[in-house]
């Protein structure tokens, strides 16, 4: 981002133009900029622009700060401990001892830092991904980029709920009002106008023909060219007075009048104390699941500290260097210093991966929510469907059905056959009936209830429909461009009517869509006559509409009228179509521009003009990630706007609703597609009494998501919901998991959001849930690897406590520097690999794990006792056997400080149990990449049956050379003269490797052998719970069949 200049005054562009933005026309601010107001800037004049102005951001400072990451690393409750044991090693004269916890520091804090530094920068990428973006037209093709790659002289658009991007000079306006609150204190909405231009004096809150960066629109819309970016905008000058870090104290509460007592002063001082101590843990920062492994990490320090005091116990508090060193060892053996940087590694990658598959992650609280969810409330258009509508039905009742063929490209106009059939669509034979194709030309020619359709067709419309040297161009709204195609192949394109020195069409107000009114309205003069123009919802437009225009001329719409209009309507939405109703009426007064009548008043009293139809194929994909959602024990609800018929037309298509439903009941029927009508009408008991809540919902309005949520959660269901509009942020907020569309979103909707969906993609809602499941998987498994071998080394070192020497001193089973060796080497890369682990081939087969119980689940509880108990068995048995079973018994003198001929056994022995536990904790990590599966055959369907695990330990290449180098740098240990005696305190085994071999053997045995049992329990559970069915669609909807039998 660029600096704004000195002497950069409010108000000014990137570069200064003949006067400021605000005292020149729209037209003279673009040709000054160098902008263009019909197709906007080339995307490489974009580029070059981007590049010598900079990225449209403010400065928040110098982002990924090292220093930061490294005194995090240094300063936290791990490392000190870690240093305070160095501390008392140095103290008490064990300097080898010291040496090697000063490494394990060292290398902590490195590797730590390498990867939080690696972690920081791609959440800080990510957050960039998540901001807010800008609706912008480039080489005449509306786009949507990020809010940062605005470049200066941009033609943007803006809606109703999307943040300002960058200020901005308006060169069109329609009702468009901005919440400039932020920038000026202003508390109502402030009303813009891009016609008029202002004195150069003028305040910013006075500007009424600009918007600002950081503003919200609350009304209306409007289009405009960028004039100031990054800091150089009105924000941006905030923002660089007011740079500072915000204060970490808790304040001091405060009688009315500004005083405060005494104990006030004390309590906001504990307060900050306890702050931060709680940010020195990690137990009140981070997400839930940080958070809880922080509190486990400082539980294990506190189990580390008995586990210390119980070594001294037993060798009654002696103060034997050695002694006192093991106890520190042993305490040091429980803590997971490693935990919480896995953990944020794990996430980041997690985050990175979903971003490549069409995933934004806002808020890290929802990883771990992902992979529970239960439920998905899904909107229909652009996300089960193509969002690429296109009108293939059109009913004019005083002349007959017009139908659309196909087309390759359904924004031209020119390709697509029409065709003519005098019935209404209930009448018509088949699709297409008996309709005569003919010309536009032939069909409009004497045909003036044609011509008042397409008028509203053209007029109440906010599409952009144009052609260009090559090509046809569209921008606006899918379903406004499908009809103002329609439009334009009969010559009656919107700007045909506006655009030209004369207009023949001038617009006078505009009542814009509201997902409540279901409808919009513009009011439209001409030279002759002042007109209404209304589209929207069949059943809303009805209820505006008093007359129809039939074969005999305009008469009264009666109730047997109106039952007819609905009756070809549901004949459409059979069909698969979204139904929309035109009427129009004409005013007998022109209106005042500044005071537009009130909306009740507009519309009211219209003459009902036709339905069109159009159709939004569903999404290739679509049907396939239903189906994976039902495999995956996830219900998929349809929330929509569209009529129910529409709805069911199109949830029967994606496989929401079973493909043979007529074998169901009727009544079930009824609750499994519901109007929201209907369902809103419930009280939450009558709700709550339902056997199944709706699979899909038609006419939806914003409360209806908000209710449909609120049940999910009385039945204890973990729900995602999809929206895009500004009215969809209840429901947003209101959700487990809140899914915003990046493409058709609105920047409140994202802001209200935890995840943002790049591509508008119902599939990609199944990509994010897998990511979230796999994430979830792989924080069990290292979770797991971590607390086995933690109770592993606990167990061995603290029964190893009944070996007494000659002086009744304890003969540890492992030396100090072998404990910290095996934390150091078997602990924080296998487990970094873990977390970059690839998903299970069932991930997706099971159902959601529930969250209420979180990581650990009595499945982890029971392994973690098992593997941990089943190590420590085996390293205390080979420590025996070596000891007892094939040396002398005897345990020499003084063998934990030095070597000797006496202590040869000893040393031998000790050597071989710690090459047992390193190896048992290695081949566990390998072991943890399927919780369940044999290590040997991890891909159920895989025809590789030898070799197929040294695919899978491949597959992972950083979990492989973690492992690797943990076999390898065992053997300098065991050899190395010098090393092997005095600072591990073993010696080179050579016949004890058969025991070693042979426990191996053991170990993999055992945890296959668990892994089996595990199996067969959880085989026969499902057995129990009604077995395997074949047939996915009868077990997705197996309560409806039961129900209606």
């Amino acid at each position: 981002m660029r600096e704004p200049e000195e002497g950069h005054v409010s108000g000014q562009a990137n570069e200064p133009l003949s006067g400021l933005p605000h005292t020149l026309s729209g037209e003279q601010c673009a040709i000054e900029i160098g902008a263009n107001i019909l197709d906007g800037l080339s995307a490489s004049e974009a580029k070059s622009r981007l590049e010598k102005y900079g990225a449209n951001e403010l400065d928040d400072g110098p982002g990924v700060s090292p220093v930061k990451i490294l005194i995090r690393q240094v300063a936290n409750a791990m490392t000190l401990v870690l240093m305070l044991a160095m501390g008392v090693s140095f103290g008490i004269g064990s300097y080898i001892e010291g040496g090697v916890i000063s490494a394990v520091i060292v290398l902590n804090i490195v590797v730590g830092f390498f990867q939080e530094f690696s972690a920081e920068k791609t959440m800080s990428s990510l957050r960039s991904l998540s901001s807010p973006t800008a609706t912008v037209i480039r080489n005449g093709d509306t786009i949507v980029v990020p809010t940062g790659e605005l470049a200066f002289g941009d033609l943007v658009e803006v809606k109703v709920g999307d943040t300002v991007p960058a200020d901005i000079r308006l060169t069109e306006s329609m009702n468009l009002e901005t919440d400039e609150a932020l920038l000026t204190g202003e508390s109502l909405p402030v009303q813009k106008e891009a016609s008029r231009f202002f004195p150069a004096d003028t305040g910013p809150g006075d500007r009424l023909n600009v918007i600002f960066s950081s503003s919200t629109v609350t009304k209306g819309r409007g289009r405009g060219v960028v004039f100031a970016t990054g800091m150089s905008t009105e924000i941006g000058s905030i923002a660089a007075a007011l740079r500072g870090q915000p204060s970490r104290r808790r304040q001091v509460k405060r009688n009315p009048d500004g005083s405060a007592k005494p104990y006030r002063y004390v309590e906001a001082g504990a307060l900050t104390l306890g702050d931060f101590i709680g940010h020195f843990l990690g137990v009140n920062v981070g997400t839930p699941l940080q958070r809880k492994l922080s509190k486990l990490a400082m539980l294990l320090l506190g189990i580390a500290v008995v586990c210390a005091i119980i070594v001294l116990g037993a060798n009654k508090f002696s103060d034997d260097t050695e002694v006192i060193i093991y106890a520190v060892a042993t305490g040091l053996s429980m803590i997971p210093a490693s935990l919480i940087v896995v953990l944020t590694i794990t996430m980041a990658a997690g985050t990175k991966r979903m971003v490549k598959r069409n995933v934004v992650v806002r808020k890290l609280d929802s990883l771990e929510a992902l992979g529970g969810v239960t439920d998905i409330c899904s909107d229909k258009t652009g996300t089960l469907t193509q969002g690429k509508m296109v009108v293939k039905k059109v009913w004019v009742p005083s002349k007959g059905t017009y139908s659309v063929g196909n087309s390759e490209n359904p924004i031209d106009p020119t390709l697509g056959d029409l065709s003519h059939h005098q019935s209404a669509p209930v009448d018509c034979v088949a699709e297409n009936g008996d309709g005569v194709m003919a010309s536009a030309a032939e069909i409009l020619h004497d045909n003036e209830d044609l011509e008042e359709f397409l008028n509203i067709a053209s007029l109440a419309n906010l599409a952009h429909v144009h052609k260009t040297e090559s090509e046809w161009k569209a921008r606006g709204d899918p379903t406004d461009i499908a009809i103002q195609v329609l439009a334009s192949r009969f010559n009656w394109n919107r700007n045909r009517f506006i655009s030209e020195d004369n207009p023949i069409w001038t617009q006078r107000a505009e009542y814009p869509f509201d997902s409540n009114i279901k409808k919009m309205s513009v009011i439209f003069e001409s030279n002759s006559r002042s007109m209404v123009f209304t589209k929207g919802a069949v059943e809303r437009v009805l209820e505006s509409c008093s007359t129809i225009v039939g074969p005999n001329g305009e008469a009264p719409l009666t109730e047997d009228v109106h039952g007819y209009i609905i009756e070809n309507m549901e004949n459409l939405a059979s069909q698969g179509l979204r139904v929309l109703a035109l009427a129009s009426k004409e005013l007998l007064n022109p209106i005042n521009e500044l005071k537009p009548p009130g909306r009740s008043c507009v519309e009211e009293h219209l003459v009902f003009r036709g339905l069109v139809g159009l159709y939004d194929p569903p999404r290739p994909e679509s049907a396939g990630a239903v189906r994976q959602c039902y495999a995956s024990g996830i219900v998929v609800h349809m929330l929509t706007g569209d009529h129910p018929s529409t709805a069911r037309a199109i949830a029967l298509q994606v496989g929401i609703l079973p493909a043979n439903i007529a074998l169901i009941a009727q009544d079930k029927i009824d609750t499994m597609v519901m109007a929201a009508g209907q369902f809103d009408k419930l009280s939450d008991d009558e709700i709550d009494a339902m056997p199944h809540l709706p699979l899909v919902i038609a006419r939806c309005s914003p409360n209806t998501k908000v209710r449909m949520i609120e049940a999910l959660h009385r039945r204890n269901r973990f729900a995602a919901m999809t929206g895009d509009g500004v009215n969809d942020s209840p429901s947003l907020k209101r959700a487990d998991v809140g899914i915003a569309m990046g493409l058709a979103g609105s920047d409140v909707a994202k802001d209200a959001s935890d995840i943002v969906l790049t591509d508008d993609n119902f599939a990609s809602i199944l990509n994010a849930v897998e990511e979230g499941r796999r994430m979830f998987d792989n924080i069990q498994k290292f979770i797991l690897h971590l607390l086995a071998e933690n109770i592993a080394q606990a167990c061995t070192l603290l029964i190893g406590l009944a070996f007494k020497d000659n002086s009744s001193l304890s003969v540890f089973p492992l030396s100090p520097v072998e404990i910290l060796w095996v934390i150091m080497v078997t602990s924080s890369l296998p487990d970094m690999g873990l977390g970059f682990e690839r998903p299970a081939p069932d991930i997706m087969s099971r159902p959601p794990h529930p969250l209420e119980v979180g990581v650990f689940t009595w499945e982890v509880m029971l392994d973690m006792l098992v593997y941990g108990l089943w190590m420590a068995t085996l390293c205390l048995t080979a420590f025996s056997v070596v000891l007892f079973g094939f040396g002398d018994g005897n345990l020499g003198s003084r063998c934990n400080d030095s070597y000797s001929a006496q202590c040869d056994t000893v040393f031998r022995a000790r050597a071989t149990t710690f090459v047992c536990l390193t190896w048992f904790a290695l081949f566990l990590a390998w072991e943890m990449i399927n919780m369940r599966r044999s290590f040997f055959r991890m891909q159920p369907k895989s025809k590789k049956y030898f070799t197929q695990w040294a695919h899978d330990v491949w597959g992972n290449k950083f979990l492989f050379w973690s492992v690797v180098a943990g076999f390898v740098t065992i053997f300098p240990t065991l050899y190395i003269p010098v090393l092997n005696h005095v600072v591990f305190k073993h010696e080179g085994i050579s016949w004890e490797w058969a025991i070693v071999f042979i426990e191996t053997i053991l170990f993999v045995a055992g945890c296959e052998t668990w892994k089996w049992c595990k199996r067969i329990y959880f085989r026969r559970r499902g057995a129990k719970a009604g077995g395997k069915v074949e047939d996915l669609e009868k077990r997705a909807f197996a309560a409806y069949f039961a129900e209606s039998e």
